[in-house]
């Protein structure tokens, strides 16, 4: 199976992907069941039940608040913030809520039941809506699973067929990946685009990468422009800012010997975004939402491609990242709750590294190989938010993967693309490496920093 870029790069809100975006979504469409069985006039109670990681770290990271509005009809990918934060507070204040935008039912974020030690079997992100009439009558009722990147799936879809390509341009590993390229003589990017080219013109395709690209840059903007403290009780301070005044300073010409600070400026100020709950475009997921924009930042400024045609470097950039990012959401996962970090980061750097790898003129041996290296040193890593928070130590992360990426593409293209670990095995490895990690390492905040660092200590 090939999954869209466009599944894979969605704009939405803050703070996570999984915690906030998903369970927004699944709410709304629970809200579309209801008004396709015409039985929102009946509701008069409505259940939530979190379980598995979004109980354990839901508070953390917005998800009891993402339900809700999920409920009154919100997607994460039109609503705006100002919109947001005025319905939650009209919400907090008359612990009521507007199902469809219109019915009035009484819920508040703390009476959303949560059950952090329950696991549903399919994924560690699970959550059942139930509706009932005023006499405890029950309408309807569906689990969902948030399953990593605002992806939302109920038990019965996720045992059908996946959409397969035609015309032999679909891959389900990176030897075919590699295999399509080689027989018709395309770029990584342009397998992509072919297979996107399946069910959208040309026209659309690039006008919805370069929209994509747009949101990252707007978010990267807004991060540097505000200061202050972010939400939570780390008492995270805001650094993007001041970062951005003292390096204009120092670079106002933007010399490369400066590119690094900025790779890291852009990681850290769309980091910053996300975690005050802002716009962003998930990359593959909003935790490891800087990433891709720091290191395409770095492709179109300090590449000569980029300088010479920033849109075209944007599109095949996200294209190939793309091609990647389908590989790991569909042969292991990009769920912090499911696999740790690594494949959060981890994925997100190995797309990075593969789409700046082309941009500098790899064949396609060498990107596969840049994106292998980029998660072959990321393997392992720990999901373990403090406090719940997408901040410590989320927001640095993705700063330090964002220049991991640029590194292993690099050192790819010093290469001739051959290597002896290939793509394939170390997605395997990074899936199994999950699959054997403790929960407590899995967005559970149960172990690692988020109980080793107190947080009444914690300074930035």
């Amino acid at each position: 199976m090939t999954i869209s870029v466009f599944d894979l790069f969605s704009v939405g809100v803050g703070p996570s992907s999984s915690h906030t975006v998903g369970p927004m979504r699944a709410a709304a469409r629970f809200v579309s069941d209801l008004r396709a069985l015409d039985a929102l006039p009946e509701v008069a109670d409505i259940r939530v039940d979190l379980y598995g990681s979004l109980a354990a770290t839901g508070a953390g990271h917005g998800t009891m608040s993402a339900v809700l509005l999920g409920l009154e009809g919100y997607f994460p990918e039109k609503i705006e913030t100002e919109e947001m934060e005025r319905r939650l507070e009209e919400m907090r204040s008359t612990r009521h809520i507007r199902v469809g935008g219109s019915h009035e039912v009484a819920l508040a974020e703390d009476e959303i039941v949560l059950h952090p030690l329950t696991i549903l079997p399919l994924h560690p992100n699970g959550m059942r809506i139930t509706a009932s009439t005023a006499a405890g009558v029950e309408i309807h009722s569906e689990t969902y699973f948030s399953i990593g990147g605002g992806f939302v799936v109920t038990e019965a879809e996720s045992a059908q067929p996946p959409r397969t390509a035609t015309g032999g341009l679909s891959f389900g590993s990176a030897k075919e990946l590699l295999d399509v390229a080689a027989r018709h003589g395309y770029t990584i990017s342009d397998v992509m685009l072919q297979f996107e080219r399946e069910t959208r013109s040309t026209v659309e395709i690039y006008e919805r990468l370069l929209h994509i690209r747009d949101v990252m840059v707007e978010c990267e903007k807004r991060g540097i422009a505000r200061d202050g403290i972010l939400p939570g009780a780390l008492r995270v301070r805001r650094r993007a800012r001041d970062w951005y005044l003292r390096l204009d300073q120092e670079d106002p010409h933007r010399d490369p010997a400066f590119a690094e600070d900025w790779v890291n400026l852009v990681a850290l100020a769309v980091n910053e975004e996300n975690a005050s709950g802002g716009r962003i475009v998930t990359a593959p997921t909003n935790g490891a939402a800087g990433i891709i924009p720091a290191v395409l930042h770095y492709a179109v400024h300090y590449t000569p491609a980029g300088r010479s045609d920033p849109d075209d470097t944007a599109i095949r950039f996200l294209l190939a990242a793309g091609a990647v990012g389908s590989l790991y959401k569909e042969r292991a996962s990009i769920s912090g709750a499911e696999v740790g970090c690594q494949g959060e980061v981890g994925s997100a750097a190995s797309m990075a590294a593969a789409g700046l790898a082309e941009i500098l003129g790899g064949t396609t041996e060498q990107v596969e190989n840049a994106a292998e290296i980029a998660m072959e040193h990321s393997l392992g890593l720990t999901c373990d938010p403090i406090e719940g928070l997408v901040q410590i130590p989320c927001i640095e992360r993705n700063a330090i993967s964002a220049g991991k990426a640029i590194n292993a593409a690099r050192m790819a293209l010093r290469g001739d693309g051959t290597h002896r670990v290939s793509l394939d095995q170390v997605i395997e490895t990074m899936r199994s490496t999950g699959a054997d990690m403790l929960s407590k390492y899995k967005e559970t905040s149960t172990g690692g920093l988020a109980v080793n660092v107190p947080v009444n200590y914690v300074e930035c």
